[in-house]
């Protein structure tokens, strides 16, 4: 159908002549109400993100000589966190000389991801942003 009849067909009804497929060869298009398509198409996108689950990042934040009890309590809360299936991320704060010993720190997340393998793993391993190092953990 030429492009001028397919005009005048959607002028007839009332309605507008929207190109569906521009790249196929000839292009497609449909007689249609544009702002009821526009209208409709927003209402799936807002129905789409109402049933997309959204979860939260907790982060717990350490720093290289945390001792055991205060490390214990930290787990405790991790695992808390990911029994309710938050994703977390795991920060070591590194100060002044501390930054010497960055291995402590790669050693203290290894430590807790080997606690937190029941609950969780690893989804980005421990890397180093600045004077800090991050690990994240999602739930299983």
């Amino acid at each position: 159908m030429s492009v001028n009849d397919a005009l005048d067909a959607a002028r007839d009804e009332g309605l507008d002549l929207v190109e569906v497929s521009p790249d196929s060869d000839p292009p497609v298009c449909k007689i249609m109400d544009y702002g009821k398509y526009k209208y409709q198409a927003s209402k799936r996108l807002q129905d789409g993100k109402k049933k997309a689950k959204a979860f939260q990042v907790k982060e717990i934040r350490l720093r290289p000589r945390t001792e055991q009890h205060d490390l214990d309590f930290k787990i405790r809360k991790l695992k808390k966190f990911l029994e309710k299936k938050d994703r977390v991320k795991v920060t070591v704060l590194f100060r002044g000389r501390e930054m010497a010993y960055m291995d402590a720190g790669v050693a203290l997340l290894e430590k807790i991801a080997q606690e937190l393998e029941d609950k969780g793993t690893v989804d980005q391993p421990p890397r180093k942003e600045g004077w800090r190092l991050t690990m994240t953990l999602v739930p299983k």
